[in-house]
């Protein structure tokens, strides 16, 4: 542990310009963001659109359409 502490800590404090690794650290948090943020649109508009096909086929209340 103490050998990532360390590898972080230099990689901080350097200021030689931004390397192909810290590129690549940068586009797996951005993507990350991007996985997480599809999912949670995916499960929102999954819910809207059952919600719509409900009110259509008459499965839920008319005070809820």
């Amino acid at each position: 542990m103490e050998g990532v502490k360390k590898f972080v800590r230099s990689l901080w404090h350097d200021e030689s310009g931004i390397s192909s690794v810290e590129y690549a650290l940068l586009l797996a948090f951005v993507a990350g963001g991007i996985i997480v943020a599809a999912g949670e649109l995916s499960t929102a508009i999954t819910g809207e659109m059952s919600g719509a096909a409900d009110c259509i086929d008459g499965t839920t209340a008319p005070t809820a359409c």
